[in-house]
């Protein structure tokens, strides 16, 4: 067996290939690849945290709680632990582990050959293998990734090394890390690994002579089909068919805007020291983010002293590693790195005046919390999962409710009526395209909660519907209020990736100016304005699409289906600080209908076409630029783009208990192969908050709702369709097997880090 370690050094080269081996998990498994999940499910960065030195605590293992040695010391075990098991029970031909924080982050000795001591034992051949590109476009993407993590010492530092080794140079300029003060030796220290040759001797040194490999790929784009190959070669894989879509690089933050950021990383600095204040790194990217302003990126050939320092050292690297000599050649030279002139006058003190407030509040937060909160025993708890909560308990991690701005537990004046909406000719206006399956007795709610907020079209796919619900919307489709199809002889993965295959080719799909694709247990909650999707839009008028992340309401203690709205009866949920487990901050997409994207998916739109590239404009439920991040794929929020403000949408995942059962028995539409059962409901029984907000809503749906029960086959069918799941529901309960989990959910009442901690488990555990 051969262990493969994918150590960087181009970040942007590492990403790429590791979510594509992501998305080929399973296939690649079958040709002997194993992609372990124990250090972590896409980039492996525990692996990272739990070989650095303990005195080298980085940004990293600061903001995942690893900073203590006792932390880092049970991370060790357990990673350990759970790559044995992982080997063991797979038993591949190549093991691949890929973080570019190995490459850049592991600066000494003893890191290399704790991280060898902790492979050695799976009797694995260790090869290292590193993407890189041209020392001066490596600096310059570098030092723009330092600067938007905090970097205050400009990049004059790093071209003024002296010495006859960068490697040493660079390492002696690094300041000691100061977790307290915010200072990060990575973060504000020039990049050692920019010494590519000592790079090559220090790993050798530790993993043996000729372990490393050095490669490049394209310095723009890599398609589907290069990225499986440049896999293949890698790993060492017979290379497999790819597709021809390609990825470019991500456009690089403007010089300007750099020169912005390291300013106010000064001011912050030195306002962290002075006033002992915390600035969560969550919120300090925020506010960079606020000062960001346009214009060219730094040109690498101001660099060129980076490239004459290394040229010698590049041309024996290219012999000895067969490196294509035009991806690593030099940028053609420009006139000598300055900074950029920030633009408008700024003056990063006067946005520190404007941003001390939220500075302060987020200081007396971390303050409030200091004290360690004791490490809960909780027996009741898998092992597993009582080990993640002793984690978790004064971790960053933990869920809590100190995020937003919005009052969610008191119940404001009721919304007006909406006026009503006006199409131009031609346009279907904001439509929802959507997929059911038994949902009989929360149709028309659903659709009259969704009219009274500004949607204007429904396009909804059935198949095997056993209680009405294709009745009810054949007749709404009659009633001319939403466009009914009949999905029953759905091919592939999947029926509801098959009817939004199909749905691309629906004039309502075609016409529309706006489309989303939620479910019917999926509301809009519009927190602004009159509570209309008009009103959120006026907020974000270059928007094209919108993240909407869902709020997980638990069933609140109501065991029994009722005829009553599913916005009025459920009120409990998750913390709006929760970022894991990975399901609570998933989104679902509100997009512009531009021809952006080729693809409609779950969560939503993809394969971006590349001359969109420049015009789509992604935003959080807060109204924040989050293009950067998920413009091209990802399907949850993160602690950077995380946003309920003026929207989120409210996931009724579960009901009452009763319909849990009903939805158990049912099946899903997306993963057709995966059962609904403890674990489920473990993951979406939230109750740790409150949060009435929509319910500001309940006159103008009640409104809509009366308008569609005026239709009296409509109010026949409804009337029918509760009927049919309140006799199911009694079936359900009188089966053994289904009684059992019915008692056992209503049994299981864990606190918020209880279920954080169980269903991080349960996701180990599958």
């Amino acid at each position: 067996m051969r262990l493969v370690l994918h150590v960087g050094l181009d970040t942007w080269a590492v990403e790429r290939l590791r979510r594509i081996m992501a998305q080929k998990r399973q296939g690649l498994a079958k040709r002997g690849l194993l992609l372990p999940r124990t250090p972590g499910t896409g980039n492996h960065t525990r692996l990272f945290m739990a070989v650095s030195d303990a005195d080298r605590v980085d940004l990293l293992r600061a903001s995942r709680g690893f900073a203590a040695p006792e932390a880092q010391d049970r991370l060790q075990a357990d990673l350990a632990a759970g790559l044995a098991r992982e080997v063991a029970e797979a038993r591949p031909e190549v093991v691949a582990l890929s973080a570019p924080q190995l490459g850049q982050r592991l600066a000494r000795r003893s890191e290399l050959e704790r991280l060898r001591g902790m492979l050695a034992p799976l009797g694995a051949r260790i090869e290292v293998v590193a993407h890189i590109e041209a020392p001066a476009h490596m600096l310059a993407r570098a030092y723009a990734a330092q600067v938007l993590d905090g970097r205050a010492v400009p990049l004059s530092r790093d071209l003024a090394l002296e010495g006859d080794s960068w490697w040493d140079a660079a390492l002696a300029a690094q300041p000691a890390p100061d977790p307290e003060r915010a200072i990060f030796a990575e973060v504000q220290g020039p990049p050692h690994w920019l010494d590519l040759a000592r790079f090559v001797a220090e790993w050798e040194a530790v993993f043996g002579s000729g372990a490393v490999r050095l490669r490049t790929v394209d310095a723009a784009a890599l398609s589907d089909r290069m990225a499986t190959q440049e896999i293949a070669a890698t790993f060492g894989l017979e290379a497999p068919p790819g597709k021809a879509e390609a990825e470019a690089r991500p456009a690089e933050p403007s010089a300007a805007w750099l020169a912005r950021a390291r300013a106010l990383n000064t001011v912050f600095l030195r306002y962290i020291e002075r006033k002992q204040a915390t600035l969560p790194r969550p919120l300090w990217r925020r506010m960079l983010g606020e000062v960001e302003i346009a214009g060219p990126p730094i040109d690498p050939g101001s660099l060129s002293a980076i490239s004459h320092r290394f040229a010698e050292d590049m041309a024996r690297l290219a012999d000895a590693h067969g490196l294509d000599a035009e991806a690593i050649a030099p940028p053609a030279e420009a006139a000598p790195w300055a900074e950029a002139d920030p633009q408008r006058g700024f003056r990063a003190s006067q946005y520190l005046l404007a941003f001390r407030p939220r500075i302060d509040r987020a200081t007396q937060e971390a303050r409030q919390t200091e004290a360690p909160a004791p490490v809960p025993q909780a027996t009741h708890l898998p092992p597993l999962a009582r080990a993640n909560l002793a984690r978790l308990a004064n971790g960053p991690f933990a869920p809590h409710n100190r995020l937003g701005r919005v009052n969610e537990e008191e119940l404001a004046a009721p919304f007006a009526p909406a006026p009503p909406r006006s199409l131009p000719p031609g346009s279907t206006g904001r439509v929802i395209v959507g997929c059911m399956k038994n949902e009989a007795p929360y149709i028309l709610e659903w659709i009259a909660y969704h009219r009274a907020i500004g949607v204007d079209g429904f396009l909804i796919y059935t198949n095997g519907c056993e209680d009405g619900t294709d009745a009810i919307l054949s007749r709404l489709q009659a009633l001319g209020i939403a466009q009914h199809r009949a999905n029953d002889d759905w091919t592939g993965a999947s029926p509801q990736q098959h009817a939004l295959d199909r749905a691309l080719e629906e004039a309502i799909v075609r016409d529309a100016e706006w489309l989303l694709h939620i479910d019917v247990d999926e509301f809009v909650n519009v927190r602004c304005g009159n509570g209309t999707l008009d009103d959120f839009l006026a907020r974000v008028p270059g928007a094209t699409n919108v993240a909407m992340t869902w709020r997980l309401f638990g069933h609140g203690g109501v065991e029994r289906l009722e005829d009553r709205f599913v916005t009025e009866q459920f009120t409990a949920c998750a913390p709006r600080f929760c970022p894991k487990p990975h399901t609570v901050w998933g989104f679902k997409t509100m997009f512009r209908n531009i021809g952006a994207y080729a693809k409609l998916s779950c969560h939503r739109p993809n394969k971006l076409s590349p001359e969109h590239e420049g015009r789509v404009r992604w935003v959080n439920g807060s109204g924040a630029d989050i293009t950067a991040e998920v413009a091209k794929n990802g399907w949850r929020s993160s602690q950077k783009s995380i946003g309920y403000d003026l929207l989120q949408l409210n996931h009724y995942a579960l009901r009452s208990a009763e319909s849990f059962l009903i939805k158990r028995q049912r099946g899903r539409a997306l993963h057709v192969d995966r059962s609904i059962g403890l674990n489920y409901w473990i993951r979406m029984d939230w109750s740790d908050a409150k949060d009435v907000t929509i319910q500001r809503n309940l006159p103008r749906l009640r409104a809509e709702y009366d308008r569609l029960l005026a239709d009296p086959e409509l109010r026949r069918l409804h009337a029918a369709g509760l009927a049919w799941h309140r006799a199911k529901a009694a079936e359900l309960r009188a089966n053994p097997e289904f009684a059992a989990l019915y008692a056992q959910a209503l049994e299981t009442r864990l606190t918020g880090a209880e279920r954080v901690a169980w269903a991080l488990a349960l996701d180990m555990e599958s």
